[in-house]
């Protein structure tokens, strides 16, 4: 069965979202937002997808680390039965585009707008959610309201995490009224004692998440949805040189310790170990160095300390190891031959996760119904389905991204593109929802 959504009502909300934290730039094709969690503009979003929510007679739920959960129970459904639930989140990068996050929790929405509007009957709930903190930067890492819900991060912790200015999520999320839901009168799920905690996607019958693609294999191919089938592995890396800063002109080149000469052999070994995982055994894999921290960063001084950022990311969690071993590599190489110190971290890692058969089969059908093309490909980059995998079935789905760009004003998706991508995820929440 073919499930029609209204694409004018589904690219007004993602308009609408765009307004909070909309960043003016001169160039007419950017579309700009910075939406970072604990802001006004975040508050804004929050606020008006409760609104929506509430509008399709959703009943709301945000826990205690700010995730908001809309759900509808219809006649149909067993109100006991394990919902299936659709989302992504509000939050952006600095200077973001705007479908990147908004466009699966609106997605979701329409969705259940469209079973609706067309008569469908599920046997279970169906929810949309909207994940806290997703992006990272503003608190911790990235994933952050997905990894609390699934219990791999403890809620005391995560509300304990801090931004530049130093205030916490939970005084944030506090200040802003989502600090669970008695600021706008939702519920606020609670322990065995009472106590705030999270929504429970352990408790979930499935999890589809609809994003933009981020690159260009839809576009190449013109295919109107991806179906992914693993999501990358990503893992972030310190990296730690420690030389002697001295004057840059009374010090002679051979009694020289210069921790950014080294460092600067360190990010080379990393491309290169990345270019022989691709070579030789997974062509998905990549290494970055992508941030450098020079001290005491003055022309005139010979650099005595570099701080290296590294994020590797494959499909295949043994490339991942491979290059994060040459980096380990490189620094013990480097205090042989170069007399620096050197330090090496790893706080960041999740591996590559595998997306269910079951759920992208029935996005398949869905997309075949819809009569739009479907085609399997891999993510590059991370989501929150990958963690929410990790406890129940979960799926993530592509929509095409105008020349692949994405973290960026000129991030593009159509607006058929989004329709048709939302078409199918209604299609396959609908098959989902109404098994027996």
């Amino acid at each position: 069965m073919r499930l029609p959504v209204d694409a004018d009502r589904l690219r007004a909300d993602i308009e609408a979202n765009a307004a909070f934290g909309r960043v003016e730039t001169d160039d007419p094709e950017a579309h700009a937002r910075t939406n970072r969690t604990g802001t006004e503009a975040n508050r804004r979003a929050r606020d008006r997808l409760v609104e929506r929510c509430r509008d399709a007679d959703l009943d709301v739920t945000v826990d205690a680390v700010g995730n908001v959960l809309g759900t509808w129970t219809p006649e149909s459904a067993d109100p006991d039965a394990a919902p299936v639930v659709s989302g992504s989140h509000l939050d952006s990068v600095p200077e973001g585009g705007i479908f990147d996050g908004p466009l699966g929790v609106y997605a979701a929405l329409e969705s259940v707008r469209a079973m609706r509007d067309e008569g469908v009957e599920p046997d279970r709930p169906v929810g949309v959610v909207s994940f806290t903190e997703e992006e990272g930067g503003t608190f911790g890492n990235g994933l952050l309201g997905s990894t609390v819900a699934t219990g791999e991060l403890a809620l005391d912790d995560a509300l304990a995490l801090t931004d530049g200015d130093g205030e916490t999520l939970d005084e944030a999320l506090e200040r802003i009224g989502y600090r669970g839901g008695d600021a706008v009168d939702a519920v606020t799920p609670t322990d065995g004692d009472g106590a705030p905690t999270t929504i429970d996607p352990a408790s979930w019958a499935a999890f589809y998440e609809l994003h933009v693609e981020q690159d260009t294999t839809l576009e190449a191919a013109g295919a109107a949805v991806g179906v992914v089938t693993t999501i990358t592995g990503i893992t972030h890396c310190e990296a730690t040189v420690e030389g002697e800063a001295n004057h840059a002109g009374a010090t002679a080149m051979g009694e020289r310790t210069d921790a950014l000469a080294a460092a600067s052999e360190f990010v080379l070994d990393v491309e290169a170990a990345a270019n022989e995982v691709v070579e030789s055994s997974s062509p998905s894999a990549v290494g970055t160095v992508g941030s450098l921290s020079v001290e005491p960063n003055a022309t005139n001084v010979v650099p005595g300390r570099i701080e290296a950022g590294v994020d590797v990311r494959d499909v295949e969690a043994a490339s991942m190891e491979a290059i994060v071993d040459a980096a380990r590599e490189s620094l013990a190489r480097l205090e042989r031959e170069r007399g620096v110190e050197t330090a090496f971290e790893r706080p960041f890692d999740v591996a590559p996760t595998g997306m269910s058969d079951r759920l992208r089969e029935a996005a398949h059908d869905a997309a075949d119904a819809a009569g739009r093309e479907a085609i399997d490909l891999h993510s590059g980059a991370a989501h929150d389905a990958m963690r929410v995998a990790r406890v129940t079935d979960a799926s993530l789905l592509f929509a095409p991204s105008r020349d692949g760009i994405s973290h960026n004003p000129r991030e593009w998706t159509d607006w058929a593109d989004c329709a048709a991508a939302t078409e199918v995820l209604a299609g396959a929440l609908a098959r989902v929802a109404t098994e027996e």
